[in-house]
């Protein structure tokens, strides 16, 4: 078979594979992706898009529920999960398909295969018709992450769930465990607890959603414990015990173990990068607990080969993906773009309440060195939150002391994953609290928060 010869090769078709492939093809390569399951990779099959349909279906359940605050009535509340579930996937299978229309429009060559590396420049993929050989003098590795799999921690899909199981349940939970409360443990744990399941988290380290700032961390979880879930902060599942309608679980808090019976758990303890069976450290790519390490520019070392998204490591986001995906493409195009800021990149959590983040925390801008300036403002003091029921929520700003940097934003409450980007917007532009507080906020809208979290910074709060 001839070998075919691109401009660029891009392998892995998720958030950052496609879109550096759009990029590049935009700036006048020839291009190829390559990719073994789906278009849209894990992010838009089985991750960031189904999930969010399905806390939609939870969202719109629990108003239900709340109708008599509104003056409204419903009788016979309840839910059809397959159908639930059959939404979630119908969203999906329509931005995967769009993904496909994406690359013909931009004259991508797909090629649906296994992709390895066998030398500098070669891309070997197995197919269903046989292998393809591709060459090109730039390839992109964004072959993303999967769920890590602990020891006694394995997923079964029966009794112990992986994230692809909770998307896809084959039964309503009664009794259930998530263990790990990062985004993605603490959605579905929001998700199942929603529609009644009786829930228990168990997070390792001393706090839930522990990427988090510590006042958001501790305002969420009084949330969570409010709609019923038991959390175990500092605690350790050391084992599952699996029976035919049960799984014992055997749970360390502070020294001592506890067995607690449950009919479901969800593993959701972190990813692992998927970086086997390609043929890197033959080529001399450094790979590091799982991940390829890379310079600021996503470069591995190896001339001509880059890494992008979560192969590359933290932080573990899509849109960080889709952004080092266009800044590798215009880089190998001879332009110079500017390196990805982590501290720069907003994180996003779709539990109840929502919770959004920008730039350090206000303990790690103190261990940084800075002299701090911190505002605040709940939404108890917003008219559109109580208009929309939604009084439970807070908005927290840092800042340089000294020069009116905006060094962190963080907020917990209603549609806070929509207002974040004001916050970011505001940190790309290197805005100082002084244009903050002369931006005119409409009225009545949640982000009249934002400005009054930074007014309370400097001791002008308004409604408070």
């Amino acid at each position: 078979m001839a070998t075919k010869s691109f401009d660029m090769i891009v392998i892995g078709a998720g958030p950052g594979g496609y879109v550096a492939a759009i990029r590049a093809a935009q700036l006048g390569m020839n291009v190829a992706i390559v990719e073994r399951e789906h278009l849209g990779g894990i992010c838009l099959n089985w991750g960031c898009i189904p999930t969010k349909a399905l806390l939609r279906s939870a969202e719109v359940f629990h108003l239900m529920g709340r109708a008599g605050e509104f003056g409204l009535s419903a009788d016979k509340i309840g839910f059809d999960l397959g159908a639930v579930v059959k939404r979630s996937r119908g969203v999906a299978a329509q931005l995967s398909g769009g993904i496909g229309h994406l690359m013909k429009k931009n004259k991508v060559t797909v090629v649906m295969g296994q992709a390895s590396l066998p030398a500098k420049g070669r891309v070997s993929v197995k197919t269903d018709k046989g292998v393809e050989e591709l060459t090109a003098r730039n390839i992109v590795l964004a072959t993303g992450a999967r769920a890590r799999d602990l020891p006694g921690l394995e997923a079964d899909g029966m009794r112990v769930w992986s994230y692809r199981h909770a998307l896809q349940p084959n039964k309503m939970p009664k009794r259930l465990l998530v263990i790990g409360s990062g985004a993605i443990g603490i959605e579905f744990a929001s998700f199942y607890n929603t529609l009644g399941a009786d829930t228990t988290v168990v997070e390792v380290l001393d706090r839930v959603l522990p990427v988090e700032d510590i006042e958001i961390s501790k305002f969420a979880k009084k949330q969570f414990v409010k709609q019923g879930m038991t959390i175990f902060e500092s605690a350790m599942v050391k084992q599952l015990d699996r029976g035919k309608d049960k799984v014992t679980a055997h749970i360390e808090v502070k020294g001592k173990v506890q067995k607690h019976d449950f009919d479901t758990v969800i593993s959701a303890v972190g990813i692992v990068g998927n970086v086997e069976d390609l043929g890197l450290e033959a080529l001399g790519v450094k790979i590091d607990r799982t991940h390829v390490v890379t310079d600021e520019y996503c470069r591995t070392g190896v001339d001509g080969l880059y890494a992008i998204g979560d192969i590359a490591g933290a932080p573990w986001l899509a849109h960080k993906a889709s952004h080092e995906g266009v800044m590798v493409a215009e880089l190998i195009a001879g332009g110079a773009p500017h390196p990805v800021q982590p501290e720069s990149i907003a994180g996003c959590t779709y539990c109840h309440p929502q919770v959004a983040s920008v730039g350090y925390t206000e303990a790690r801008a103190r261990e940084l060195g800075y002299e701090i300036k911190v505002g605040r403002f709940p939404f108890m003091g917003n008219g559109k939150a109580i208009a929309l029921g939604e009084a439970e929520g807070l908005v927290k700003t840092i800042f340089d002391a000294k020069t009116g940097e905006l060094l962190g934003a963080h907020m917990v409450g209603a549609e806070v994953t929509e207002l974040i980007q004001g916050y970011v917007i505001g940190r790309q532009l290197e805005t100082t609290e002084e244009d903050l507080m002369n931006t005119v906020f409409p009225h009545p809208t949640l982000s009249e928060m934002m400005h009054e979290s930074v007014l309370d910074a400097y001791g002008r709060v308004i409604h408070m």
